[in-house]
């Protein structure tokens, strides 16, 4: 319970609002869902119709029904597909005077953070089946539940971060439907802590080192703390989600993985330096990333790669990454395109110069200049 306490501080400092689910359950003083609710739903129809002030009423329940509705049996299918939607928009279609149209319906705010509804909120029963579960704590983001935290006391010596990851890996076997929104796992014993998504396994819950990117804390400092205060504030959690987040498939899986913080900052800052440099007065000299061995190169130029084409001071940039091995550049172009969702786009892997200049495409090109073609 103290950790709970002390969690909800951190995060209300952060000027999340704070709701009991228990208040909000079928029989509390402020119902407004049923135990096997996991989605706010009125809460989000508010959201939708604040962010999308000039589509018809139509179009935004489309949206609304269109995100509730669970396309797959496959949870990570339905959990990409979800996915998709709160950073891309719904898509739907309408009927309007002029007939048939398309029109995307956007689900979150990613400029204007306060203008979405961040909750956070304890003690939420969900029944689900014949299993009746009440993680931790769980933050909503416009009514849809994007964080689930599992914490365990850090003085009990049975009850470590270790255990509080296996409680969530329960609360996926026993309420997977909580997991169709989910986009990051956080496990703490009040004062280490590590996050992960979905599909990570213990080895790739990862630690938050930093509160604003510009140093490190010390380990003297509850870790919780920490990640709390430099990953969930409402700018980076969203930047996480909409730019930091890729499902990476391969023949044998999908595997949803999350930017680890040194990979967060360093392509924010490689971005920013890219659009000062490509600017009419720039020096055209974006500057060089340093990575250690293991470190997530491939993935870092991923998340730079998909994050830059969004840039809106950008105009439609074209990318060639050059490798100077063959191997290498196979291997990084598997990994663009077994990635390509962040990337909007399917990348094209150059065989020679003529083809490389050729200017009947724009966007993502390899080429290995070892070749010498």
């Amino acid at each position: 319970k103290r950790n709970r306490r002390i969690a909800i501080q951190y995060l209300q400092g952060l000027v999340y609002e704070y709701i009991s689910g228990i208040d909000i359950s079928p029989d509390g003083d402020i119902p407004e869902r049923q135990y096997n609710d996991v989605v706010l739903q009125n809460r989000l129809r508010i959201a939708i119709d604040r962010l999308n002030p000039t589509l018809n009423y139509e179009a935004k329940d489309s949206a609304f029904r269109k995100l509730l509705r669970s396309e797959s049996t496959d949870a990570l299918i339905s959990n990409e597909t979800v996915h998709k939607y709160i950073t891309e928009g719904v898509e739907v279609e309408v009927r309007l005077e002029d007939g048939v149209r398309g029109q995307q319906v956007k689900i979150i705010d990613y400029e204007n953070p306060e203008n979405n509804e961040f909750l956070v909120i304890n003690q939420l029963t969900i029944i689900e089946g014949n299993s009746n579960k009440r993680p931790d704590i769980i933050l909503f983001i416009n009514g849809l539940p994007l964080v689930v935290i599992e914490l365990k006391n850090a003085t009990d010596e049975n009850a470590t971060v270790k255990s509080a990851f296996n409680q969530l890996q329960t609360y996926k076997q026993y309420i997977p439907s909580l997991f169709t929104f989910n986009e990051i796992l956080i496990a703490s014993d009040g004062w280490d802590a590590l996050c992960g998504t979905i599909t990570s396994d213990w080895s790739r819950f990862m630690s938050w080192k930093t509160k604003d990117g510009k140093t490190t804390e010390d380990t003297l400092q509850p870790q919780m703390e920490v990640m709390f205060k430099g990953m969930l504030n409402k700018s980076t959690l969203l930047d996480l989600i909409q730019n930091f987040i890729v499902f990476e498939k391969t023949d044998k899986k999908t595997l949803k993985k999350i930017a680890a913080y040194h990979q967060f900052y360093a392509v924010n800052k490689a971005v920013e330096s890219t659009v000062i440099a490509s600017d009419k007065g720039g020096n055209k000299q974006g500057g060089v990333v340093w990575h250690t061995q293991g470190s997530g190169k491939s993935l870092s130029m991923v998340f730079y790669s998909g994050k830059l084409i969004l840039e809106p001071r950008m105009e439609n940039p074209t990318l060639v990454i050059l490798t100077d091995r063959n191997d290498l550049d196979d291997q990084l172009f598997e990994t663009y395109t077994n990635c390509n969702q962040l990337l909007r786009q399917m990348p094209q892997q150059a065989n020679d110069r003529k083809h490389l200049r050729a200017d009947s495409y724009r966007g993502f090109w390899w080429y290995c200049f070892y070749n010498n073609q």
